[in-house]
């Protein structure tokens, strides 16, 4: 059973807002079996009252495990209900957000915004734990607006933790919830790993994940150095290729070559179940794997093709093959 499966939380990839859906995850498992991935945020309302119900938002395909789902929301009861729906549906995982900082979710008291109730917070943990026998644990900022002080960051953690939630991750920078897009809160404020840091130090019994501006193999093994697990959100979306060599480098497999042309080839039998299915697009499954070749020799063709070609109905393995065609062969894998 996938319930009982036993997370390594070494690496993983974040939860972005309409990019890292399931197709985007079934891609990214082709690339690496180990990395965590999480689902993008689903809220509690949408899962209980959306139109198509829960299979709508959290259906998923069996080879993404492991597999965690976020959930958004500040309501106990609700969270607790939405997260045995996720235990039902076979998650391995179930994430509260208190990062996000779009206005629009801070209006329905949704993310970054929980940072100033750190009891509200352990009251949702609290919830989700008792209903769930996998684990339940937290996605936060360092601080959120002029409520960023180690102290008052030191003070969640703790309150939070009081609950036996074991995993934190944290990204590390603080969200400015007025005057900043989302898009800016991601780039303005100053990214503090230190802060990070000193969170572990101070808490060595939990389990903390960095998130946060990391883009290669150097810095991740350096942040491994003062924390558990580090987390992936952009680099890994726009440099898929990243995550090519995340079970050699960080759970212990043997190296191996592996030829990109191959791996879009795995596609293909489920881009074909995609397709034969009503209102399904090539560009649904193929804007995933835009960046896949980026800085080789015909990376802007292949871009270009199916960019302009994916969306058409029409459009089927032989746009995928044609799109392939502009790149160089690769050696045999």
């Amino acid at each position: 059973m996938s319930n009982t499966r036993s997370i390594k939380r070494t690496f993983s990839t974040a939860p972005m807002m309409d990019w890292s859906d399931k197709h985007c995850r079934y891609f990214w498992r082709q690339l690496s079996k180990e990395a965590l991935l999480y689902t993008e945020m689903v809220t509690t309302g949408a899962i209980i009252h959306g139109q198509g119900g829960p299979e709508r938002f959290l259906n998923f395909n069996e080879e993404e495990h492991p597999v965690a789902l976020q959930l958004g929301g500040s309501n106990p009861a609700e969270l607790a209900q939405c997260a045995k729906i996720a235990q039902d549906f076979g998650y391995d995982e179930v994430n509260l957000n208190v990062g996000c900082p779009s206005d629009r979710v801070q209006n329905n008291m949704i993310g970054a915004v929980l940072m100033g109730h750190p009891n509200l917070v352990a009251d949702c943990i609290k919830a989700m734990q008792d209903a769930v026998d996998i684990p339940v644990t937290v996605k936060h900022r360092i601080g959120i607006d002029d409520q960023d002080s180690y102290e008052e960051l030191h003070h969640f953690v703790d309150t939070v933790a009081k609950t036996g939630c074991e995993t934190f991750i944290i990204h590390a920078r603080k969200a400015i919830l007025q005057g900043l897009s989302p898009k800016e809160n991601r780039e303005i404020p100053p990214l503090k790993y230190e802060v990070v840091a000193q969170i572990k130090q101070d808490f060595p019994q939990l389990e903390v994940l960095l998130n946060g501006g990391l883009t290669n193999y150097e810095q991740i093994h350096d942040a491994l150095t003062y924390c558990d697990g580090v987390m992936l959100g952009r680099e890994a979306y726009h440099n898929p290729s990243v995550l090519l060599d995340v079970d050699s480098e960080f759970y212990d497999h043997p190296a191996s070559i592996k030829n990109k042309k191959d791996i879009v080839r795995s596609l293909y039998p489920y881009i074909e179940q995609h397709l034969s299915e009503d209102r399904s697009k090539l560009a649904y499954i193929t804007r995933h794997i835009l960046g896949l070749f980026n800085g080789e020799a015909g990376s802007r063709q292949f871009r270009r093709h199916l960019s302009e070609e994916a969306y058409k109905k029409t459009a089927g393995i032989e746009t995928v093959e044609a799109a392939l065609a502009m790149m160089p062969d690769e050696p045999a894998s």
